[in-house]
C-alpha cells in the first residue's frame, strides 16, 4: 500500500478561490472584511508566519493591515492597543502573533481580545462554546485538519482517533472537534505509557508534538490516516515535520506532507474565520 497524500496547499487555493467570490460578494454590500494582526518584537519566523497572512488576505480580497511594537511594549499598552481595535467598526478580526516576550502574559491578552473579533479561536469563551457545540470560531489549525480530512471523505465517526499532543493550540481542540463528529478519542503525551501499543489501534493519527520525524510505520496499523501537524527545520535548512513521511508512506492510506500540509489550511481557515467575523455570526 502507498498512502495518499493530502496535499492542503492544493486544497487551501481551491477554498481560496470560493473565498474571492464570497468576498466580492460582501464588498458590494459595503462590507469589507479586515484583519489587524499584532507583531511584537523582530522574530523572523513570527514576521515570516504574519507576511503569510497578509499576501493570503489580499489573495481573496481581505483587508488587512499589521500593527509592530517593540519587544520592549508593556502589557498595558498591548492592552491598550487591543482595546482601540476591540472598539473599532471597521476591525472583524484581531490576531495577536504568538510567541509573545517573557514579560506580557499570553493568557491576558487572549482573554482581551473581544470573542467575536477572536479569529484565532483561542478566547475562553469561544472555546467554551466549542467544547458545548455551539458556533463559533474553531482555532485555525484544528479546523484546517477536519477541513482536510472532510475533502478526502475520510469516515470519522465511529473511528478511533489518536492524538499525539495536548497543546491548547491544537491537541486538545483537535480532540473536541474529532468527537463532536462522532469519533472515540484517545490522547497521547510525554507521560503516556505504551504509546506504541495505543496508536496502533487508530484508525486516524493526528501528530503535533514538535519533534523531528519521531512517529514512523511502527506506531500506526495499516490502512491507518496520518497528519502531520509539526513543522520542524532541520540544520541543513529543510522543513519536515513530526512523521516520518517515508516510513508512514508505504503502511497509511492517507498522509498530509510537509510542508504542503496542514500548514497552508492553517491561514486558510483564519481567512474563513474573518470572512465569518465580517459577517457577525459569532455573537
Amino acid at each position: 500500500m502507498v498512502a495518499e497524500i493530502i496535499n492542503g496547499k492544493d486544497l487551501s487555493v481551491e477554498i481560496k478561490e470560493a473565498m474571492k467570490d464570497e468576498v466580492a460578494v460582501l464588498r458590494q454590500q459595503s462590507i469589507v472584511p479586515h484583519l489587524t494582526v499584532i507583531l511584537i518584537g523582530d522574530n523572523p519566523a513570527s514576521r515570516s508566519y504574519v507576511n503569510g497572512k497578509k499576501r493570503a488576505s489580499e489573495e481573496v480580497g481581505i483587508s488587512s493591515d499589521i500593527i509592530e511594537l517593540p519587544e520592549s511594549v508593556s502589557e498595558q499598552e498591548l492592552l491598550a492597543t487591543i482595546q482601540q481595535l476591540n472598539q473599532n467598526e471597521l476591525v472583524h478580526g484581531i490576531l495577536v502573533q504568538l510567541p509573545l516576550p517573557n514579560h506580557i502574559d499570553v493568557d491576558h491578552v487572549i482573554e482581551a481580545i473581544d470573542p467575536k473579533k477572536d479569529v484565532d479561536g483561542f478566547h475562553p469563551i469561544n472555546i467554551g462554546k466549542m467544547m458545548t457545540g455551539q458556533d463559533t470560531f474553531y482555532p485555525c489549525t484544528p479546523y484546517g485538519i477536519l477541513t482536510m480530512l472532510r475533502s478526502k471523505n475520510i469516515t470519522i465517526a465511529g473511528k478511533h482517533v489518536v492524538i499525539i499532543g495536548r497543546s491548547n493550540i491544537v491537541g486538545k481542540p483537535v480532540g473536541q472537534l474529532m468527537l463532536q463528529e462522532d469519533a472515540t478519542v484517545t490522547y497521547c503525551h510525554s507521560k503516556t505509557k505504551g504509546m506504541k501499543e495505543i496508536t496502533r489501534l487508530a484508525d486516524i493519527v493526528i501528530v503535533a508534538i514538535g519533534k523531528p520525524n519521531v512517529i514512523d510505520s511502527d506506531y500506526i496499523k495499516d490502512g491507518a490516516v496520518v497528519i502531520d501537524v509539526g513543522i520542524n527545520r532541520l540544520e541543513n535548512g529543510t522543513l519536515t515535520g513530526d512523521v516520518d513521511f517515508d516510513s508512514v508512506l508505504e503502511k497509511a492510506s492517507y498522509v498530509t506532507p510537509v510542508p504542503r500540509g496542514v500548514g497552508p489550511m492553517t491561514i486558510t481557515m483564519l481567512l474563513h474565520n474573518t470572512i465569518k467575523a465580517s459577517k457577525g455570526l459569532v455573537t
